[in-house]
């Protein structure tokens, strides 16, 4: 996969992605500050949302329009509230799409109807995410589609049926361009609903670039998730859980961020391949520290080699421990100095 010239895949560090939400806090300030905390925890991309209120929900108090989980986090908000709290306002994201690109940041966002692509696109957006309650929303994703872009989907409410169905619309359409994020539409998630054994497999079956859009705490299942394939990392950030915000509670903090960018480089370097041999250091570890038969008293031709004469220590550079019976009892061919490594030429 490939955005603004970033190529995403197996042989590449992970792509991460800050998810902005609703963290500004209606502070066009804080947005950009957080724009610039994003560059300086060197992710990849920060990722925006675009909607309004008005384009997502309507004003309605009624119950169905009410979040009565006792577990959410805006347990008791009606959709309208929140959407109105959370929203980034259409106005800022020309000075946000500025202030990312002057830091050296991909920039993009999640459209929630078509007027949102629209407006992204006088932006020049150069790639639109799916969010997980959209991935069923034809008329939006075949809207994107239309722009030619990457497009990245979330799949946290789908079937493995409605999974397919998407990717062979977006096949259909021509883009291959795409990627598909493992993702648990609870906020915060717990890690063990988080399933993260589902990266491989969506990479099997669907034969595409996956990653995880993470709403657990801390940095610890997004790691996990690069050594089981994912190239793309999506989390939430803000510049300080304490100030709140709508997504604050699993939102990670700057010094969090810089360590997921650090970390999912390091699980992503150690993959390697199937390997048994010693590589690296371990290869004069095995001669300083693996243990050999070295001669351990100075031994006189004709004498034989004993228990007292010939040991096993350290270091590694005598025969092999498994070949002292092979010498026990058998005479030395010639004068041998104590502190030599054994080697087949003494017998005999």
């Amino acid at each position: 996969m490939n955005i603004a010239d970033r190529i995403i895949g197996r042989d590449q560090k992970p792509f991460v992605i800050a998810e902005m939400s609703g963290n500004h806090n209606q502070s066009l300030d804080r947005a950009l500050k957080l724009i610039d905390l994003a560059a300086d925890a060197k992710v990849d991309a920060i990722k925006l949302q675009t909607y309004t209120a008005d384009t997502i929900t309507i004003d309605h108090s009624g119950d169905e329009f009410r979040i009565s989980d006792p577990n959410s986090l805006w347990t008791g908000k009606t959709l309208y509230d929140l959407y109105e709290t959370a929203h980034t306002p259409w106005e800022w994201h020309g000075a946000l799409f500025q202030r990312a690109h002057e830091k050296g940041l991909i920039i993009f966002s999640s459209p929630f109807d078509d007027t949102a692509v629209d407006f992204l696109e006088s932006l020049g957006a150069p790639a639109y995410k799916i969010a997980s309650f959209e991935f069923t929303d034809f008329e939006l994703i075949r809207k994107v589609l239309a722009t030619g872009k990457p497009l990245i989907l979330s799949t946290g409410m789908a079937s493995l049926a409605e999974i397919d169905e998407t990717v062979k619309m977006v096949r259909s359409s021509g883009n291959e361009n795409f990627a598909l994020l493992k993702c648990t539409s609870s906020y915060p998630a717990d890690p063990l609903n988080s399933n993260i054994s589902t990266i491989s497999y969506l990479r099997d079956i669907f034969g595409c670039e996956v990653g995880l859009s993470d709403h657990t705490m801390g940095i610890g299942v997004a790691a996990a998730a690069v050594a089981m394939g994912a190239t793309i990392i999506e989390k939430h950030f803000t510049d300080s859980r304490s100030e709140g915000g709508v997504d604050s509670a699993f939102s990670l903090e700057p010094d969090e961020m810089k360590s997921l960018v650090i970390e999912a480089e390091r699980a992503h370097q150690s993959i390697g391949k199937v390997n048994f041999a010693p590589s690296g250091k371990n290869e004069s570890n095995a001669v300083s520290f693996r243990r050999s038969l070295y001669i351990c008293k100075d031994i006189k031709r004709g004498e034989a080699f004993t228990k007292e004469n010939l040991r096993s220590i350290r270091p590694g550079l005598g025969l092999p421990v498994k070949n002292l019976p092979v010498f026990l009892g058998k005479s030395a061919n010639q004068d041998i100095k104590r502190g030599t490594p054994l080697s087949w030429n003494f017998l005999g």
